[in-house]
């Protein structure tokens, strides 16, 4: 009787120290973080989503260089002496036209090596973090500000511009030969 006793009590004494710690508990304020509507700050060194600002980027094609997984993909078109392409912030002025600036998020390693090499800084992490996707095409962000009729004209233009830079180039190269030949018309004779 004794141990029947005995055993009845260490079972209502554990249910009331159980009751001590939830009624402790109770009268706490909650220190459970409220996920979308509340959220805990970053360190300041965080890794997160690339941004590119496209006013300043110049198209050295650096940061794709540097990135280790080759998630960042950059094609560019030299700008003809006519266009006016402004400057960046920091005062380069800008010789190419950007057309296409695609990183795919997917492969990003999130190691940060892409905004170090960048001259005119414009490459650099975000704090965004949320950024899931249901298609893998989703997560590859175009930076370029140029639609893809633009940048074709583009192209078309600078392969305009250099086809008659080089028809003027042969064009003055026959007339030098030509003049070099009417002053000199015994030199061919000697041979």
């Amino acid at each position: 009787m004794k141990e029947y006793l005995k055993n009845t009590w260490e079972g209502i004494w554990t249910v009331l120290v159980g009751m001590k710690v939830t009624l402790k508990h109770l009268f706490v304020p909650s220190v459970t973080i409220q996920y979308p509507d509340v959220k805990l700050p970053l360190p300041e060194r965080a890794r997160n989503r690339l941004y590119v600002n496209m006013d300043d980027c110049i198209g050295c094609d650096q940061c794709a260089r540097a990135c280790p997984v080759d998630c960042i993909e950059i094609e560019t078109v030299k700008a003809l002496p006519t266009d006016d392409l402004g400057v960046t912030s920091n005062g380069k002025k800008k010789a190419l036209w950007v057309t296409k600036f695609d990183i795919d998020i997917a492969k990003c390693c999130y190691c940060g090596l892409c905004t170090y090499p960048c001259p005119t800084e414009c490459i650099y992490m975000t704090d965004v973090y949320e950024f899931s996707e249901y298609k893998r095409e989703d997560l590859i962000y175009n930076f370029s500000v140029l639609t893809p009729q633009e940048a074709e004209e583009k192209k078309k233009n600078y392969e305009k511009f250099m086809a008659e830079k080089a028809a003027a180039k042969a064009k003055a190269a026959a007339a030098k030969a030509a003049q070099a030949k009417t002053d000199n018309p015994n030199n061919s004779d000697k041979k």
